[in-house]
């Protein structure tokens, strides 16, 4: 099996609807996925209800985009070949292909099906592009075998290194280490002009 069956209706389902049960709760943003269901988005609320001791994942906006956390969905799929990047202090993946205009000359990497620009060698932007390229090319999967699990919980070790960092690589470029300075020094309290006389 190179796909899991929940895979396309997790890629196909439109999450941050309103629930209706909920709706007048302050959680009821419809942004979890059953794995063991795989039906509807639902909210906070049915998850604790309906889906207790379910396999369940969070689904979370970048962007308008949706995204998955990295450490939640390596659990259960191999990524390995797809973009991650860091949002938020937190190691991500996008779902579905995200429209981007033309990239630009000198694009070192792109995605080998919708042509978007990547910042690293991968092979893919999103889950939906690898499912596109295993369909497709079938020289890839999502299945998790031993040496993968391997690969995997290492990742997710160096995950855990990256997040306790913090997100102050992500602002600053790998030529300069740690940042600048006077990078977090407050300006102090500003100082009004005299007025003349």
């Amino acid at each position: 099996m190179l796909v899991p069956r929940w895979l396309e209706p997790l890629l196909s389902t439109p999450f941050f609807k309103i629930c209706r049960i909920h709706g007048d709760a302050g959680r009821s943003e419809c942004n979890m996925f059953c794995l063991d269901c795989y039906g509807d988005a639902f909210c906070f609320y049915c998850c604790s209800s309906r889906h207790k001791d379910h396999q369940v994942i969070q689904i979370r906006r970048s962007s308008y985009h949706d995204v998955v956390r990295v450490a939640e969905i390596q659990k259960m799929l191999d990524i390995s070949g797809v973009q991650t990047y860091v949002i938020n202090s937190a190691r991500v993946l996008f779902l579905n292909e995200r429209p981007q205009p033309k990239s630009g000359k000198g694009v070192a990497h792109i995605c080998e099906i919708c042509g978007r620009s990547l910042l690293d060698p991968f092979r893919f932007c999103s889950l939906g592009c690898k499912l596109v390229g295993i369909k497709r090319n079938g020289d890839a999967s999502f299945a998790l075998d031993a040496e993968n699990v391997a690969s995997t919980m290492e990742g997710m070790s160096r995950n855990q290194e990256e997040l306790r960092e913090g997100s102050q690589q992500d602002m600053y470029p790998a030529t300069s280490p740690t940042p600048p300075s006077n990078a977090r020094r407050r300006k102090g309290i500003p100082h009004r002009a005299p007025f003349g006389s």
